[in-house]
This record gives structure tokens, C-alpha cells and sequence, in this order.
């Protein structure tokens, strides 16, 4: 049974910092999972030479990154295998449900077993393995398949949207947008940007409060999973153990973003923003 340790992000990209991973590796480590966070990818170069280093697996989290690139090659791509999500809030939906890809076939062997109730050679009624029912269907494997079709334009649309966010945002006081790395290709799951260091997450919650109240959806994005009450529980982790991704959660808002959102919509959000920093609603 693993045990995951956690490493502190990079205050830039917001994905895991190579430098805090190496720090966490001890003679138990097996594998390292890094998070191509928010779409951007994470530092693979430096994390394939680290997992080298160690004889480590390398597994990415490609959740949220599919039609993103690094140095022109497609997130996923890294490591041993990664995997994709599905659900309805990413670029292609198929309801639910995902994907994992490797060029290892030992390992598409046993993902395939374990998917499918953990059959094995022998036959249908042949179960080598505990196994699970992952099997997704045909009409919203249909469905996905539809709408990969569409992938360069959806990837396309949303990189205007956050092209109209970049400018809308760039003068307003105490924001920050996303920082896209050299040769990254982004393929935007969603719009996040945080207030200054200066404002504190009471400041920040009550932007939220009142963007709500002029009807502009918006949450924080994301809570810290060392601080999520079952991993506290389970592994005994706690407040100020990873400083910068405390830091920066207690910041982040994820402002409206989809591919039909008008340039409209975008700056009436960044007018709601501007006006909610410059009265002193959070303060």
C-alpha cells in the first residue's frame, strides 16, 4: 500500500516544484505524480532527469491539460503513463469517465484487467485479479469521440477567452493572471487568477461574496489537499507544512470561463473586480 507525500508548488506555474520533490525522496520513494495544474504543464524536464536520478516511476496527471504542449510535445506524453479526465467541466466531455495512456504494455495489460472487473486471460468468467467496473459505455465513449473532433477549436476558443481575460485584468490593482511558461502550448481548463500577497483570504473570500451577489459565478480554486479533512486524518498533515501552496490557495479565483463566454461577459467581470478592489469591499 502506498503512502503519498506531498511537495510545495511552484509560486509561477502553480504546478509542483522540482525542487521540493527531490527533497521529499527517501529510500521508500517509488513513484513521482506530478499535476499539469490548471493546464499548464508541469517542469517535466527537470522531473524526468529527477526520476532517472532515483529510478523512479513517473506518472502524469494530465487531467486537466488534454491538447496542451511542451516543447511541442502533447501532456501525457510523460513518464510512464498518464492519464486524462473526462468529466463535464473539461475541455471534451464524456459525461464521466477517462483515460490512461502509456507505451507500456505490462502496464495497459493490468490497467485493462483492473478496469474491467480484474479478468485476465482464460475468459469471460476468468478473474485473476480484484478488479473494478470502469468500463465506460458506448454512447458516451460516442460522445467523446464526437467531440475530439472539435478539440483544436474548443483549445482554440478558450485561448481567446483567457487572451480577453490577460487584457481586461492587466491594469486592476492587486490582480495577477496566469503565467504561461516558454514553450508551453496552453490548453486552458479553467481561468484562475489571485489577488496580491498583501490581501489575505478573509479579503479574497469576500470578493467572491461579491461577485456572487452581482451574479458573476466564481469559486476558489483550489483548497490545498494536505489540508482536506480525510488526508489530515489519514496521514496527519496540517497547516503551514507546504507554505506556498497555502499562500497561493488562500488567493486564488476562478473567474466564469467556457468556450462561449463574449468579450462582453469578460469585461464585465473584470469591471465587477476592479470595482470591488478600488472601494475597499475586502477590506
Amino acid at each position: 500500500q502506498a503512502s503519498p507525500v506531498f511537495a510545495d508548488i511552484d509560486p509561477v506555474t502553480l504546478c509542483i516544484d522540482p525542487v521540493a520533490v527531490e527533497r521529499a525522496i527517501t529510500p521508500n520513494t517509488k513513484a513521482i505524480l506530478a499535476v499539469d495544474v490548471f493546464g499548464h504543464p508541469a517542469d517535466w524536464d527537470a522531473l524526468e532527469r529527477i526520476a532517472v536520478d532515483h529510478d523512479l516511476l513517473l506518472i502524469e496527471d494530465s487531467a486537466e491539460a488534454l491538447g496542451s504542449t511542451l516543447h511541442g510535445k502533447p501532456c501525457g506524453g510523460f513518464g510512464h503513463a498518464g492519464v486524462f479526465a473526462f468529466y463535464p467541466n473539461k475541455q471534451i466531455t464524456t459525461g464521466e469517465g477517462g483515460a490512461l495512456v502509456t507505451n507500456d504494455e505490462t502496464l495497459a495489460s493490468l490497467a485493462r484487467s483492473m478496469n474491467d472487473q480484474g479478468r485476465g486471460d482464460g475468459g469471460w468468467l476468468n478473474h485473476v485479479r480484484l478488479g473494478y467496473n470502469y468500463r465506460i459505455d458506448e454512447m458516451s465513449a460516442a460522445l467523446g469521440c464526437s467531440q475530439m473532433a472539435r478539440l483544436d477549436e474548443v483549445v482554440a476558443r478558450l485561448a481567446t477567452v483567457a487572451g480577453w481575460y490577460e487584457e481586461a485584468l492587466a491594469d486592476i490593482p492587486d490582480v495577477a493572471t496566469p503565467t504561461v511558461g516558454d514553450g508551453v502550448e496552453m490548453s486552458w481548463f479553467v481561468y484562475v487568477i489571485r489577488l496580491s500577497r498583501h490581501r489575505s483570504r478573509g479579503e479574497r473570500d469576500a470578493v467572491l461574496r461579491g461577485l456572487q451577489q452581482k451574479g458573476i459565478g466564481s469559486r476558489d480554486y483550489f483548497q490545498p489537499i494536505h489540508l482536506q479533512p480525510y488526508i489530515r486524518h489519514m496521514l496527519g498533515t496540517r497547516p503551514g507544512q507546504y507554505p506556498i501552496t497555502e499562500s497561493i490557495a488562500d488567493r486564488t479565483i476562478a473567474v466564469p470561463f467556457y468556450s462561449q463566454l463574449s468579450k462582453d461577459d469578460v469585461g464585465r467581470v473584470a469591471d465587477a473586480l476592479d470595482q470591488l478592489l478600488r472601494q475597499g469591499a475586502t477590506r
